[in-house]
C-alpha cells in the first residue's frame, strides 16, 4: 500500500446491449463483450489503484449519461470524461448541462477518427473551446503523429486550455518510428501547457511489447513532460489486447523505479489530480 493516491487517468466501460459502439462490430473480438466496473474494480485493488477517470469510448451524448450513471454508483470512479458533439451550434448548452453533474471532468472528440487532421482548427469550434477555458474542464486530445502540427497550433490559439494528449500520442512503435514523433512532442512540451497520458504505448508496439521495445518512447515522454505533466493511464480495456492490466502496472513500476519517489507519486496520481480539479479522499481514511 503506497501512502499517496494512485489514480487511473484512463479507463472504459462499455455495455453492448446499449447499442451505440459501432466500433467494436469490426473491433477485435476480445473486446466484443461487456466491460463494466464490476470487472475492473477487482484489477484496481490487485494492483493498488485507487480511484480511476472513465473516459468516453464511442460518440454519443448517450454513453456520457451512461459514465455519469456508472461513476455515481461506483466511487472508486472519479471522474467521466464525456462527448458533444463539438459541431452543434448548441453544444456550450449541452455542456452545460453536463456540468451540473459533480463527475463532469471535461470532453474528448474522437479526433483519431476524422478524416480531416485539421479539424480541430475550425472556427465553428471557438465556442466550445472558449466555454472549456472559461468553465476550467478539461480536453483530452485522442490524436496520433499526423495530428501533432494542428494540435501544437491549438494550444498557441488557446494557451490556457486545459489540454492532454492521449496515449502519448499514439506513436507507430511497431514500425520503430520515432523522430518526427519525438521531435513534435518535444515542441508541444517545450511551447505549450499540455499534459499527457502515460497510457496506451503497448497496444501501439505490435507484436514485440518487451521493455526494451516500449523503453525509448517511455523515455521521450518523461523527457518531455517531467514529472509535472505526465499522468499514468490503463487504457483498460483496450490494453488487454497486448498485455494485462498487472502487467502494464510493473511495466510503469520498472520505469519509474530510477526516478524519485516524489515523480512516482506525482505520475501515479498526482498530476491526475491537479489536471482534473479531483478532490478526493483516501479510500482508507
Amino acid at each position: 500500500m503506497t501512502n499517496y493516491l494512485r489514480i487511473d487517468s484512463h479507463q472504459h466501460c462499455w455495455q453492448l446491449a446499449r447499442g451505440d459502439y459501432h466500433w467494436l462490430n469490426n473491433g477485435p473480438a476480445k473486446l466484443q463483450r461487456d466491460f463494466l466496473p464490476a470487472d475492473l474494480q477487482p484489477q484496481l485493488q490487485q494492483n493498488g489503484i485507487d480511484y480511476s477517470v472513465i473516459v468516453q469510448a464511442t460518440e454519443t451524448l448517450a454513453e456520457t449519461e451512461f459514465m455519469l450513471r456508472l461513476a455515481q454508483q461506483h466511487p472508486f470512479i472519479a471522474g467521466v470524461v464525456g462527448w458533444v458533439d463539438m459541431n452543434l451550434p448548441n453544444a456550450t448548452e449541452l455542456l452545460s448541462a453536463l456540468h451540473q453533474q459533480p463527475k463532469f471532468l471535461g470532453i474528448r472528440p474522437m479526433i483519431q477518427g476524422i478524416a480531416d487532421p485539421n479539424w480541430m482548427l475550425k472556427p465553428e469550434l471557438d465556442s466550445v473551446f472558449t466555454w472549456l477555458i472559461d468553465n476550467d474542464l478539461t480536453f483530452d486530445a485522442l490524436v496520433k503523429p499526423v495530428h501533432l502540427n494542428a494540435l501544437y497550433q491549438l494550444l498557441q490559439r488557446y494557451p490556457e486550455l486545459k489540454l492532454v494528449i492521449d496515449h502519448g500520442a499514439k506513436p507507430d512503435i511497431a514500425a520503430n518510428v520515432f523522430k518526427p514523433w519525438a521531435e513534435q512532442l518535444q515542441k508541444i512540451s517545450e511551447e505549450t501547457a499540455a499534459y499527457c497520458k502515460f497510457s496506451g504505448l503497448v497496444t501501439e508496439a505490435g507484436t514485440d511489447t518487451s521493455f526494451n521495445c516500449l523503453l525509448p518512447y517511455m523515455n521521450q515522454l518523461i523527457k518531455c513532460f517531467g514529472a509535472e505533466r505526465l499522468m499514468w493511464g490503463s487504457d483498460w480495456p483496450v490494453c488487454t489486447l497486448a498485455t494485462t492490466y498487472g502487467q502494464w502496472v510493473e511495466t510503469t513500476e520498472t520505469f519509474l523505479a530510477r526516478y524519485t519517489p516524489q515523480a512516482a507519486q506525482a505520475i501515479w496520481g498526482g498530476n491526475a489530480i491537479r489536471f482534473y480539479n479531483l478532490d478526493l479522499p483516501r479510500q482508507d481514511d
